[in-house]
């Protein structure tokens, strides 16, 4: 059974009134009344919010616990941040958020309340989940518990000085900042060190960055204990990093303190590590039993650093109130409470699926044309570098890392908002040249190199969407992308989802991917697993296997991700980035012209190569797809198989309609997936056909890679699929014995 603190906290409160231990004193010319007043209130009505929610919870009427209570000193900051300034919040910023909401125009406690309850009339996630967030007021939703939050606060206020130097409409006052706070637990996870480190990094080298870390810090992660003088002894020395501490106990402190600190990053563009000592009280959520882990002397000792009674007793002994005005404010702060958590809606929730989906993107519909105004700008650039159009009728066929670049290019015309950056992207025009000459040619402001950890490329591509850039980050290999995932799937990807649609993320991730590069790699950089992608909801992911192709997928993305805030991934295959040739030397069948700059690839549309019917269809993608046309002239020659080969393109969403229509007209199906036993969409392909009933009177199999990660060298061929494999797959279904 878990004791119940809060008429003990709540006693407290009241006895620390009627025995104030401040002697009667002037305030602070900062600390008016007024101010002190409702700076009280937000600090009382976070307090009794918490209350209120253990109480609904205890009823079944609400679903969220976690509490704000002793860390309420945070409300300074709610006043003294002004409305454009993005606030990324801890979830115990509770009083933060509610003296913010101040200048908002809605009922914050009713709003509140509303998300406690997961109710659909909650107005920032529709009741997905229990977030603090205001599109109006700059706060951007986020669950984060283990401060992934932090990278994205970096690229946040990042952007905030690059749009100083952008052509593009800016929503921010250029002098903003970004304030994020998180809990003193959290400072050690990988994702705030990332933070932490690309921020001392870019002030190493005198770049602008104005951003507020904000470190709460109650001495507990949970049930663990942070080590007495951590936060400090680590932070006050951090290079760069100019840090400042408060008591979370002396309201007067802590004023000034951030007064001065918010100031500072205001004035200086420099980032600010405010270490703000707070206590925890009511355990870490409501289902915690604190006694198991805190002996009854520390929590009782915690309820005594209360700084909601402090600062009440501060106040009566300037005067500003007496006790029995003080608790009229909580009588008054409670009531409002008690009657707004009698509103029917607080129960009325999302019930069907297609409600809560809806909310992953936006579904905004639009055409992507080409304007007057693009050729002009297009013709224009062309000149100036004095360059003919790529698709002009004279241009050459060529290779698919050639047309990615151009189409690169296109885009960087096209949209003055579009950013493309990672590691070694700019000068050396990446690992494979895909991205040579643009720095050259569009300067550092929108080709640059970031620091080599993939989190924070996400962490920049975030922040930067959010605030009108169109991020389009490179990922050095697919097995790169490991090191970052948790920035993809539990910020970037959720951010519509808690949000209801308000923000997004809009973005065009491409990775350099897959298998089958000869003498070069091991697995870092031959990886071959979708399987950290495929299940992030609401993404897109897309992998060409020509270059014209690959042209037009770029342009179709990018306009989704502007139109949509779509999250796309791009994967490039790395071994066919400068195959020429397809089955024999000279041939040059894998080389095309460039499509015309109107020319697009629709989500979902497929490519099918070979002979209009036939009782054999092989789907694939990528390197899997060039193989399997190299096998389907095997088949056709020595062997009189005429088969059909699909090109899927699109692996999330799955062209289902196509895949469907395209399996009824054949007899004999197989799924040549490319990547390692359960790291590839084959199987789920099949798993769906099979649920459909279009695998009765069909032939229907799936070949893939083995389970194994891949060896260095010759070995590689060992494991991998082959174009044998795939001829043997359908001899073996049409039971002829190679």
């Amino acid at each position: 059974m878990i004791f119940d603190r809060i008429p003990m906290i709540e006693k407290l409160f009241f006895e620390k009134l009627s025995t104030s231990r401040f002697q009667s004193t002037e305030p602070p010319f900062f600390f008016s009344s007024d101010v002190a007043m409702d700076l009280l209130e937000s600090m009382l009505c976070s307090r009794l919010l918490d209350y209120q929610a253990r109480k609904l919870k205890a009823l079944g009427q609400a679903f969220y616990t976690i509490s704000s209570a002793g860390h309420e000193s945070n409300v300074v900051f709610g006043h003294l941040l002004r409305e454009d300034d993005p606030c990324l919040l801890h979830y115990r910023s509770g009083a933060l958020m509610l003296e913010r909401e101040r200048l908002g125009d809605r009922n914050a406690l009713q709003d509140m309340l509303f998300s406690l309850c997961a109710s659909k009339y909650d107005p920032v996630s529709e009741g997905r989940h229990k977030v603090w967030g205001s599109k109006k007021l700059w706060v951007f939703p986020q669950t984060s518990t283990i401060a992934s939050h932090l990278p994205k606060a970096v690229g946040t206020a990042w952007a905030i000085e690059k749009a100083k130097k952008s052509n593009i409409d800016f929503p921010l006052s250029r002098d903003s900042i970004v304030c994020c706070s998180f809990g003193d637990a959290s400072v050690n996870h990988a994702s705030a060190l990332t933070a932490f480190n690309a921020a001392s990094w870019m002030r190493h080298q005198n770049l602008p960055l104005p951003l507020l870390f904000l470190c709460e810090d109650n001495g507990l992660g949970i049930s663990v204990k942070t080590p007495p003088d951590w936060i400090r002894a680590r932070f006050s020395s951090f290079p760069h990093l100019k840090y400042v501490e408060a008591d979370g106990q002396k309201l007067e402190e802590c004023f000034e303190k951030a007064q001065w600190a918010i100031e500072y990053v205001r004035q200086e563009r420099k980032p600010v590590f405010f270490h703000l000592r707070t206590t925890r009280l009511l355990g870490h959520a409501g289902s915690d039993v604190e006694s198991v882990y805190r002996s009854q002397e520390e929590i009782c000792a915690s309820e005594e650093k209360d700084p909601i009674a402090l600062f009440a007793s501060q106040i009566i002994a300037w005067g500003h109130a007496n006790e029995t005005k003080i608790k009229e404010l909580y009588d008054d702060c409670k009531q409002q409470i008690h009657t707004l958590s009698q509103d029917h809606r607080l129960q009325e929730r999302l019930e069907s699926g297609t409600q809560i989906r809806s909310a992953l993107y936006r579904r905004k519909k639009s055409v992507r044309s080409v304007s007057e105004q693009l050729e002009k700008e297009r013709t224009f650039f062309y000149q100036k570098q004095g360059k003919s159009f790529p698709e002009a009728s004279e241009s050459k066929k060529r290779h698919m890392a050639f047309w990615i670049n151009q189409a690169l290019r296109d885009i960087l015309i096209e949209y003055p908002e579009a950013l493309i950056f990672g590691e070694d992207v700019a000068k050396k025009g990446g690992v494979y040249h895909v991205t040579a000459d643009l720095y050259e040619e569009f300067g550092g402001q929108r080709v640059f190199n970031t620091l080599l950890d993939e989190q924070m490329i996400f962490g920049m591509a975030m922040g930067m969407g959010q605030l009108g850039f169109l991020p389009i980050p490179e990922i050095q290999y697919l097995a790169y992308y490991q090191n970052a995932q948790d920035q993809i799937r539990s910020d970037a990807a959720s951010l519509s989802f808690f949000s209801a649609g308000q923000y997004v993320n809009p973005m065009v991730i491409r990775i350099a991917s897959f298998a089958y590069q000869k003498g070069f790699g091991g697995h870092f950089h031959n990886d071959h697993s979708l399987a950290s992608l495929m299940d992030i909801p609401g993404v897109i992911i897309a992998t060409p296997s020509r270059g014209d192709d690959a042209a037009m997928m770029l342009r179709t993305l990018t306009h989704l991700a502007k139109t949509q805030g779509r999250i796309c991934f791009f994967l490039e295959p790395i071994a066919l980035y400068m195959t020429k040739h397809l089955h024999c030397e000279g041939d040059g069948l894998w080389e095309c012209h460039y499509p015309g700059i109107e020319k697009v690839l629709d989500l979902g549309r497929v490519s099918v190569y070979g002979p209009q019917k036939s009782s054999y269809i092989i789907f694939s993608y990528a390197n899997g797809l060039y193989m399997s046309l190299r096998a389907a002239q095997v088949l056709s020659e020595k062997y009189q198989i005429s088969c059909r080969v699909v090109d899927l393109r699109w692996l999330k969403p799955l062209p289902w309609e196509s895949i469907e229509m395209l399996v009824k007209q054949s007899e004999k199906v197989l799924f040549v997936d490319e990547c390692r036993e359960y790291g590839g969409p084959g199987d789920r392909i099949l798993a769906h056909l099979q649920n459909r009933g279009l695998n009765q009177g069909r032939l229907i199999r799936s070949i893939h890679s083995m389970d194994t990660y891949i060896p260095l060298g010759p070995s590689a061929d060992a494991v991998l699929l082959r174009e044998d494999d795939i001829v043997h797959a359908i001899l073996a279904m049409t039971q002829i014995n190679p």
